[in-house]
């Protein structure tokens, strides 16, 4: 019995001597190595669905090297998922990712620099040096659905940046109401106002097919202050403006206005200055608080 006890000890003594081993060898300790050599550890993992090739991701991302050497600033990126550049890479790194998940990986920096961004390894790197990606994953959906995603951010960014200004400048506010429903009654102008406050008036119809968000839209326009001001026209340059719809890169009345136009059509927006260019102005030629009229024609769009 004694000599069984014996031998069973020097088994346990072997086997937790061999786990220390191991434990002292490994090159990164607390991270897991998947078959690709892609050195991981989450710090938060949640279940559910991963990205699929193609996908677009919104990611709080991050690089270092050797912990103190920042190549990248923990900032907010999209990036559209596509196939590995390499074994072991940061597209495979994020294709691990859920939603909500937070993790950190370790890569070869030497392909990184080559593949990821595009140079070759600096000359204050060594090849044996650590690069480290921190990777937060807070969504991911088809590139189909990135239009109307950021027509919805677009909105609750600009619902509050107008319940602001509205709250900070409440006396210019209400002068600037009144001087567009003095404007309305003077010339007449017969137009219910949207939710928001802007005013369409069609003055020929279109052919009845609108443009969707996230579309490139063709504009022809003519652009007034209330006193009959013309501070832009795309018709004297004789050059259409394009843009995509609803994804904020033109001011608010525009991108709720086209929305209400079809293909051909041609009408007039009456823009009240909280739609438009707020309390700052635009240059020279747009005061701050200015309602604006602008005449539009939707040329085409794909």
């Amino acid at each position: 019995m004694k000599k069984a006890f014996v031998s069973v000890a020097a088994v346990a003594l072997l086997f937790a001597g061999a786990m220390t081993s191991c434990k002292e060898k490994s090159q990164y300790p607390g991270y897991e190595k998947n078959e690709n050599g892609l050195y991981y550890r989450y710090h938060v993992q949640n279940e559910g669905g991963t990205p699929q090739m193609g996908d677009l991701m919104e990611v709080f991302f991050s690089c270092v090297v050797n912990d103190t050497a920042e190549i990248i600033p923990a900032t907010p990126n999209i990036f559209k998922l596509q196939e590995a550049l390499f074994k072991g890479d940061v597209f495979e790194a994020m294709s691990m990712l859920h939603k909500g998940d937070s993790a950190s990986f370790i890569v070869n920096i030497d392909s990184t620099f080559r593949t990821f961004f595009n140079r070759s390894l600096p000359e204050e790197f060594a090849p044996t040096d650590v690069m480290r990606f921190d990777i937060r994953m807070d969504d991911f959906y088809p590139e189909s659905e990135y239009a109307h995603r950021m027509a919805l951010k677009v909105k609750e960014r600009n619902d509050v940046r107008i319940a602001k200004m509205k709250a900070d400048h409440p006396e210019e506010t209400a002068q600037a109401a009144e001087a567009l429903s003095q404007y309305l009654q003077k010339n007449n102008i017969v137009a219910e106002p949207t939710e928001s406050g802007l005013f369409y008036v069609v003055t020929q119809e279109g052919n009845g097919e609108k443009p969707q968000v996230g579309q490139n839209v063709q504009m022809h326009y003519t652009g007034k202050l209330l006193d009959g001001t013309v501070f832009d026209s795309s018709v004297e340059r004789g050059q259409t403006f394009a843009f995509p719809l609803g994804v904020g890169r033109v001011i608010p009345g525009w991108d709720e206005g086209v929305q209400l136009m079809s293909k051909g059509e041609k009408g007039v927006f009456y823009i009240p200055y909280y739609l438009a260019y707020g309390d700052t102005g635009a240059g020279d030629m747009i005061p701050p608080y200015s309602n604006l009229v602008f005449e539009v024609e939707l040329v085409d769009f794909e």
